[in-house]
């Protein structure tokens, strides 16, 4: 029994075995007593009355023994029971017993006598000493002139009827068998039917131990079943995901630190060439090889929160901060990236912004990170808007751009680690993180970002913090 088959067979089995006979006993008995018996005890009821019916019309018989023995002799050939007239005081005045013959004459005690004659009719039923002895008997009175003057006893042995027992306990014996061939039947079914979904989870787990490729496994079976095979299907979607966000983790590391590092490469080489001796071109070089040493360290900001991201939840040092002077403060320098690349540049920040409790140097990177693809992805002659300001208990802070725009059908995923854009689009290069590491963040510090784009006529990131403190 130590698999869940044989278990479930025996769940399914074991109520059988033990309610199906009880059950079988008690119809069987309740048959025998209640439907043979009771049947038996209304015919004899019924022929005593014929009996006594016709020995009204024959009154003779009552002051007669002689006629008396021929007519219950007559009666007795078309009954299957023995009949007995006894006189109201309970005479026997003839019987088709032949046991009976010597009591003739004389006065009996019989049960039941004096309840036919107060009632009009008894029966009563002796189950005997032993199995298949007894019997059954019915006493109705005769009536002459409105009085009583006999009562007729009709008498069946119960071994015609004990007979039928053994046919109806085999009967109720082969229901009970073919009732438990039946359920265990079912019960192998509904065990199967609840096995094979586990073995398929048990399979696809191992599989996945090994190292093979997932597969999604179909929804079958009991609710309990499904809901485990769905959260296998998620944690299966979810190891994929991983899997893809890996592989797209290495090829953009692979991306991303080539170009610098051969950047790099170049300048050592040209230094070590003689470049050094030129001022100017020496200063060029110095210049660039920073500049790439910077773009490898926002790569190496990126990959940490990254990782703390995947450690548990970010740590923030909250601190009251004055929005005013520290948001003008962080987009101060990307006015001059932006003139750079030939973009118009504008702030709209509300002078009444209040004192809140953040952390400033980790809300300015999510800042600048929204404000870096604003300033990235606008053409040259295009319009990058900072604005901020106080709304229905909540600060916020929008950078609009006029750039590609993002595709709708992008927009929900452009928060997604290591996602990346359509060649074309707005996000086609870089690792992904910017707006994955913004987000999360502004939910570190209990507030939100939304997209607002029209494919063609830019973006617009809005950044929304609770109020907390007054200014």
């Amino acid at each position: 029994m130590r698999s869940l088959r044989a278990r479930l067979i025996l769940s399914h089995v074991l109520p059988l075995l033990v309610v199906i006979p009880l059950v079988g006993i008690t119809l069987a008995y309740l048959f025998e007593t209640q439907v043979l018996l009771a049947g038996l005890s209304d015919e004899l009821e019924r022929e005593a009355a014929l009996v006594a019916a016709v020995a009204s019309d024959y009154p003779q018989i009552w002051f007669n023994p002689e006629l008396a023995q021929v007519f219950t002799a007559r009666i007795g050939e078309r009954l299957a029971g023995q009949v007995m007239l006894l006189s109201a005081d309970g005479t026997l005045l003839a019987s088709t017993d032949p046991a009976d013959q010597e009591q003739l004459g004389q006065q009996l005690d019989v049960p039941g006598l004096r309840e036919a004659l107060l009632t009009g009719r008894a029966v009563r039923v002796d189950y005997g000493q032993r199995p298949g002895t007894g019997a059954a008997e019915a006493l109705v009175p005769v009536f002459i002139n409105r009085q009583a003057t006999g009562v007729i006893r009709l008498t069946d042995p119960l071994s015609s009827v004990y007979a039928r027992f053994p046919r109806t306990r085999t009967f109720i014996v082969w229901v009970m068998a073919a009732g438990l061939v039946v359920g265990v039947g079912m019960g192998w079914l509904l065990a199967l039917g609840l096995e094979r979904p586990l073995r398929r989870a048990t399979g696809a787990i191992t599989l996945m131990a090994e190292g093979q490729p997932l597969a999604l496994l179909p929804e079958q079976g009991p609710r309990e079943v499904r809901l485990l095979l769905r959260a296998f299907n998620t944690l299966a979607e979810r190891l994929q995901d991983m899997e893809k966000a890996r592989r797209r983790l290495l090829a953009n590391l692979v991306h991303e630190l080539g170009r610098p590092l051969g950047a790099l490469l170049s300048a050592v080489q040209a230094l070590s060439g003689g470049a050094d001796r030129d001022a100017t071109l020496r200063r060029e070089l110095v210049g660039g090889m920073e500049a790439e040493i910077k773009r490898m360290q926002r790569l190496v900001d990126e990959l940490t929160h990254l990782y703390d991201r995947a450690l548990g939840p970010l740590e923030l040092d909250l601190r009251p901060t004055a929005l005013s002077s520290w948001l003008a403060q962080i987009v101060a320098p990307w006015r001059k990236a932006a003139q750079n690349k030939g973009l118009r540049w504008r702030t709209d920040l509300a002078e009444d912004l209040p004192t809140v409790e953040i952390d400033p140097d980790r809300l300015a990177q999510a800042l600048e990170n929204v404000v870096s693809n604003a300033v990235k992805f606008t053409p040259p002659g295009g319009e990058v808007v900072v604005s901020a300001g106080v709304e229905a208990g909540e600060v916020w802070i929008r950078v609009r751009d006029s750039g590609p725009g993002i595709p709708p059908e992008e927009q929900a995923r452009v928060f997604t680690p290591f996602y990346r854009g359509s060649v074309g689009c707005r996000f086609p290069q870089g690792m992904g993180l910017g707006l994955s590491i913004a987000r999360d963040l502004i939910d570190a510090h209990g507030g939100r970002i939304a997209l607002e784009s029209v494919p063609g006529q830019g973006s617009a990131f809005t950044v929304h913090l609770p109020f907390l403190n007054s200014p």
